[in-house]
């Protein structure tokens, strides 16, 4: 009777907060630093005798966020923080002061996947290794890190990366973390095991694509073992992202092992001290409901929503066009110039959406014209690089340029008996059953008249003058 396999997984996320100073003293924030050591003081690096206070505007951010994913804030009636001891060189004081029995936020759900809590930390500092020495760099040493754990509900690797990346988005909606990958401001850690089994932690997943593959390879190698009869052990273990496999990294601790006790040097504080009904009130529309508005108010599908969505700026940038146009109908045009023409302008000249020099009513405007027949896509194209480069109103530059299409048959059809009278072979082609030879008569004709030709028209033109 052979043995069936169920995935079971847990999440561990760290996110730094974006706050202006570190966790528990006055030193900047900076991850931009490329100079290393220069963000510290007595209180960050450890030293004997510094006392810590706790940055309030980071605790704030963790209870926007709990609140945000339905948690429970301050279950325990108050808050504290802890001394997680373990010895390690990027960790100054031998210990970090993080929460345990009484976090900031119990749980919680995002994606159907519930939340075990959300609690507050510091951070870490960062080591460089080389063949001649290791070096330490605290400036990260102290910055205010969230950690979300959630519970075992994930099934497969794709899920997980879900979860992450909607985790990801949020933070960023909310504007309490970047949360970008590539710079550490967020990490990822699984939780892994089979049928409710042994548990494995996996560490060092720096990317979505990494957390895949990662819970994959765990997943085939617990299987793996237990199908040869071998036992899985309970450890940490680390990804190798250029070998594509886990590496045993260290016995996994248990909770006794850190031997939490509270932190002498802070004084526990309870909801008294935050304005929790003014907390909520700052949270946003979230990605999930904005997805599911966009969709109904705007008649768009679930890939064009998300496309929108994953960025906040551009999302509120659609919505304001929108609402300039007035018609559903029209959105769908709307959002293919927005994403394709506007985004590689904005890519073309290296600006983001609040660097772009077209406002949301005079893109609406650009649609209104191309809708109604008044410019071409071509000359839409032009448009719309002229309106970034100038700021002017798209009828000023359209008046100014002569782009206004022509699309009466009067101007058009002694154009197209020229461009037939001078391309024999073309002609000769389409009256031989080469139906695509038309469009290189038409392409002529718009050369000719700079884009501004209605295609359609032309085509009429043509065929009924090829008739013969």
């Amino acid at each position: 009777m052979s043995v069936t396999y169920k995935p079971t997984i847990g999440l561990e996320i760290h996110a730094e907060l974006k706050t202006q100073t570190k966790m528990f003293c006055d030193c900047l924030n900076d991850a931009s630093e490329k100079h290393p050591n220069v963000n510290i003081c007595s209180i960050c690096t450890g030293q004997p005798g510094a006392l810590p206070t706790i940055n309030k505007q980071a605790v704030e951010h963790v209870l926007k966020v709990g609140l945000a994913l339905g948690g429970e804030v301050f279950a325990d009636k108050e808050s504290k923080f802890d001394r997680k001891n373990y010895f390690y060189p990027d960790l100054p004081k031998g210990y970090q002061v993080s929460q345990y029995d009484q976090p900031l936020v119990t749980g919680g759900e995002l994606n159907k996947i519930r939340l075990i809590r959300i609690h507050l930390e510091e951070d870490a500092g960062r080591l460089s290794h080389s063949k001649e020495d290791s070096l330490v760099d605290y400036n990260r040493a102290g910055v205010p890190l969230m950690e979300l754990v959630t519970e075992p509900d994930i099934k497969s690797s794709a899920e997980a990366a879900s979860f992450a990346k909607e985790l990801q988005l949020l933070l960023r909606y909310l504007g309490v973390s970047d949360a970008d990958m590539e710079k550490g401001h967020m990490r990822l850690e699984a939780n892994i095991s089979l049928n409710m089994g042994t548990k494995v932690e996996v560490k060092n997943i720096n990317s979505f694509k990494a957390m895949e593959d990662a819970i994959k390879y765990e997943l085939a190698r617990q299987e793996k073992l237990l199908k040869a009869n071998k036992k899985v052990s309970h450890e940490t273990r680390g990804w190798n992202d250029v070998k594509k496999v886990t590496v045993s990294q260290r016995s996994k601790e248990e909770a006794q092992e850190y031997r939490y006790f509270p932190e002498p040097d802070l004084p526990p504080f309870d909801e008294k001290s935050f304005n929790i009904k003014s907390i909520k009130a700052d949270v946003p529309e979230l990605p999930q409901d904005k997805r599911e508005r966009f969709k109904k108010e705007y008649s768009l599908t679930s890939k064009q929503v998300d496309v929108l969505v994953q960025n906040m700026a551009a999302a509120g940038y659609f919505e304001e066009a929108a609402s300039e146009l007035g018609d559903v109908k029209k959105t769908n045009l709307l959002f293919n110039y927005f994403t394709s023409d506007v985004w590689g302008l904005m890519k073309k000249r290296s600006v983001d959406i609040n660097g772009l020099n077209i406002s949301p009513a005079h893109l609406a405007h650009v649609i209104e014209l191309v809708a109604d027949k008044r410019i071409t896509s071509r000359i839409a194209k032009n448009l719309l690089l002229k309106m970034h480069e100038t700021g002017l109103d798209p009828s000023e530059i359209i008046a100014n340029e002569e782009w206004e299409q022509v699309s009466d048959e009067s101007s058009l059809k002694p154009l197209a008996k020229q461009i037939i009278k001078d391309h024999p072979q073309p002609v000769a082609d389409y009256k031989k059953g080469k139906s695509q030879s038309i469009q290189f008569l038409i392409g002529m004709a718009m050369s000719e008249l700079g884009g501004k030709a209605d295609p359609n028209v032309l085509k009429g033109i043509f065929e009924e003058l090829l008739k013969d």
